[in-house]
């Protein structure tokens, strides 16, 4: 997991990433794409009038740990099917 490049939605207006909440608690997961078409599908597909206002970016697996530390975080969901979406929700420890 830590060699591998995710890819990850950002909010060109204020910088956020793009989140889930699969639960109605305050946990807040980060969404990571294995591919950066994977992202823009996800995107085109469930928010197409807004896809132009997210961008795209690389996140090695090593500074995955520090980013959600920084964000705070609860884990990460990783999207494994972004038409349907279908989503592995990963907490961090």
């Amino acid at each position: 997991m830590l060699s591998e490049v995710y890819y990850i939605l950002r909010s060109k207006a204020d910088g956020r990433y793009l989140t889930a909440r699969p639960n109605e608690d305050a946990s807040v997961y980060l969404l990571l794409f294995r591919e950066n078409f994977d992202a823009l599908s996800y995107l085109n597909t469930h928010a197409p009038d807004v896809a132009n206002r997210f961008a795209v970016e690389s996140l090695p697996g090593t500074q995955l740990g520090s980013l959600l530390k920084r964000w705070g975080f609860t884990g990460m969901g990783i999207v494994t099917d972004p038409l349907l979406p279908k989503v592995d929700f990963l907490k961090h420890s």
